[in-house]
């Protein structure tokens, strides 16, 4: 396998074969913007801890990608980070990071369960959209707003837990949603966008 590292930032993957997996090595600091989007025969990747920033679109369309661990290291997941990463089943995101960037995870159709954690003050717009074997997550009480289509199409997703430190739930947040059966509004939240729960035909408020 081939590396382009610049400065610590790893500027692309370059694949020697078909390789299934990775392991990125220890002088990277940064995965840049797009440095592995499209390797659809990746099915596993190794980020050290010397990482603290998952660039934009970095793991873009990587379609059979199924493991990778994000180490406590990682400070923000960018833009797309694993968009259509289609086969990704499960990822535990760190208590390191503090920014999931907008369609950081969007497109995710097999990821069945996240763990979002307290760090995390940001989640951004269409984080989680389209994941469609998502069944339930808990927002951490860092967080004050739920974006524009944060959970929109989640179409398994039957529970979620908003916490009282959430002010707005944003724009289709929740649109789609149609396993949806219950939700707990908190008294802090003074704002619900248009459309946040449309199409949320199982939901009883």
């Amino acid at each position: 396998m081939g590396f382009q590292i610049n400065n610590g930032v790893l500027t692309k993957y370059i694949k020697e074969q078909e390789e299934a997996e990775v392991v990125i090595p220890h002088s990277v600091t940064k995965i840049g913007e797009r440095a592995f989007a499209g390797c659809k025969f990746l099915k596993k990747v190794t980020i050290p801890d010397s990482v603290t920033e998952i660039g934009d679109f970095s793991f873009l369309n990587c379609e059979n990608l199924a493991s990778v661990t994000i180490p406590d290291s990682v400070t923000k997941i960018g833009k797309s980070a694993f968009c259509n990463c289609t086969f990704l089943t499960s990822v535990t995101i760190p208590n390191s990071v503090t920014e999931i960037e907008e369609w950081a995870f969007g497109g995710c159709k097999s990821l069945a369960s996240v763990t979002i954690p307290a760090s995390v003050t940001k989640i951004g717009c269409y984080a989680f959209k389209g994941c469609t074997s998502l069944a339930s997550v808990t927002i951490p009480d860092s967080v004050t707003k739920i974006e524009i289509g944060t959970f929109e199409n989640c179409k398994s997703l039957t529970s979620v837990t908003i916490p009282d430190s959430v002010t707005e739930i944003g724009c289709i947040a929740f649109m789609g949603c149609k396993s949806l059966t219950s939700i707990t509004i908190p008294d802090s939240v003074i704002e619900i966008d248009t459309r946040a729960f449309k199409d949320c035909t199982s939901l009883k408020i």
